[in-house]
């Protein structure tokens, strides 16, 4: 994702941080900064792209497996080096349980749960230790993580924090997001109504009857910004319906709050969306959702959401890959 200097319009999605080429994207590497950290001082970066099983897609995410000794400036900075949307770092473990303590950094501020960089966590804690069940520590909670191999890659299931949803409110919520994206309340789904869904984080969710609407994204990024801190939200969550009935979606994430101008692949958004759909009574059985997200800023990313009528949780799965190193 971009930087903390991200561009102010949604026209600019470059996700891969300071340097848009694609040799930007590395794995693993080695962060030093001159602000933070002693010159004798390295850290290392593993790089995943997250809910695709292309490089050139996904949610790009930092993985740093040892943070034993990294305090939180220390992690702040190198998540503003690293310039994606968020890096996780291990911060204590038990490798015989094969449980984790995780904390999440933007490029500007900690995160309570960020689902994107729980996947590549899995996934590279996957390739060092061998696949199977992962539990994390994280801020929001204990997240439960299954992975095993699908087709020679490696694919994580998170099990949320249990999810839920109220309707938001319009004065104070709906209509001033709705002049910082630049929509009316005519482009909303009357049958997606506005809510402000949970996962381990807050998100505004509202539903866009065009799928074109959502393509031509243009929000004014620091009104947006001012509006997220105020209400304490992660991101907000756009999301069109594939037609009436079905259970594809696709999505976009507006994160001014992190410094990025938006996610491609947002897996606590997805989360929470899932409590979402079941606050509308749209659960009636087991089922499965996917969100198509990414697509409208060229990095593809597919998330598939679990749900049942009669549990809170809800599972989000996905893929990750490593990225190629500089050069390559």
């Amino acid at each position: 994702m971009t930087s903390s200097t991200s561009p102010r319009t949604s026209r600019h999605t470059s996700p891969v941080g300071r340097d848009s080429r694609p040799d930007a994207l590395v794995s693993p590497d080695t962060v030093r900064n001159a602000n933070t950290l002693r010159s004798s001082d390295t850290v290392e970066v593993l790089r995943y792209a997250a809910f695709t099983t292309d490089p050139a897609g996904g949610n790009p995410a930092g993985v740093v497996l040892d943070a034993e000794s990294l305090d939180e400036a220390r992690m702040l900075a190198i998540a503003a080096d690293v310039g994606y949307s968020e890096t996780a770092f291990v911060t204590a473990h038990d490798i015989a349980a094969r449980r984790y303590r995780l904390r999440y950094f933007s490029p500007r501020a900690e995160v309570a749960f960020c689902g994107h960089a729980t996947i590549a966590t899995a996934v590279a804690l996957a390739s060092r230790y061998g696949t199977g069940e992962l539990l994390f520590d994280t801020p929001a909670g204990e997240i439960r993580v299954g992975t095993g191999l699908v087709d020679g890659l490696t694919q994580a299931t998170l099990t949320s924090v249990p999810a839920h949803s109220h309707p938001a409110e319009d004065a104070t919520q709906v209509e001033p997001v709705l002049r910082a994206l630049r929509w009316t309340r005519d482009d909303l789904d009357d049958d997606l109504p506005p809510h402000i869904a949970f996962a381990g984080n807050d998100h505004l969710v509202l539903g866009v009857r065009s799928r074109a609407q959502l393509a031509a994204l243009d929000y004014d990024f620091d009104a947006l910004h001012d509006l997220m801190r105020q209400h304490g939200w992660t991101t907000v969550h756009l999301v069109h319906r594939a037609g009436p009935g079905r259970l594809d979606f696709h999505a976009r994430d507006p994160f001014p709050v992190g410094g990025v101008v938006e996610d491609p692949a947002t897996g606590a958004a997805a989360a929470a969306f899932g409590g979402y759909l079941r606050a509308l009574g749209l659960v009636t059985q087991s089922l499965r959702v996917h969100i198509r997200q990414g697509e409208d800023m060229g990095r593809p990313s597919d998330l598939y959401v679990d749900l049942d009528p009669d549990d809170p949780q809800v599972r989000v799965t996905g893929q990750a890959v490593p990225l190629p190193a500089p050069g390559r």
